[in-house]
């Protein structure tokens, strides 16, 4: 039972994780996550000495956020990157302006709204497609 555990989130945090140790605690394969290092600039581990990546808790978190926009939510690679980009650009600058808290929650939901409207688009237009194909 620990191994599921430790397969969705890291239990036990360290100051840094090797690749492979991400791989297995995020259930993806090493090429992926250096892949997605090259479509993520968030995504930016530090390397050692000896040129290995070393992943902070931090850079673990991130993965699995770029996981679950990419498998879950069904982003694009430049959708969830424009994605990250606001949210992190949108919490900055809500802290630095106090107002604006109110002003982006009606807008994050706008997103939500819209977002979940296209998808449920999206099933039913595969749901004709499926309809239109078997006769």
């Amino acid at each position: 039972m620990p191994s599921t555990a430790t397969a969705a989130q890291p239990t036990i945090e360290k100051d840094f994780y090797r690749i492979g140790e991400v791989s297995r605690l995020t259930n993806l394969k090493p090429f992926v996550l250096r892949y997605w290092e090259t479509e993520f600039p968030m995504l930016e581990p530090v390397k050692s000495p000896s040129g290995h990546r070393l992943y902070r808790q931090e850079d673990v978190d991130m993965v699995l956020r770029i996981k679950r926009l990419l498998y879950d939510e069904g982003f694009t690679i430049a959708g969830a990157r424009r994605h990250l980009r606001e949210q992190n650009g949108g919490s900055e600058s809500e802290g630095a302006t106090g107002g604006a808290a109110s002003g982006s929650a009606v807008d994050g939901a706008a997103q939500l709204l819209s977002r979940k409207m296209l998808l449920d688009l999206r099933d039913t237009l595969r749901a004709f497609l499926t309809l239109l194909e078997r006769k």
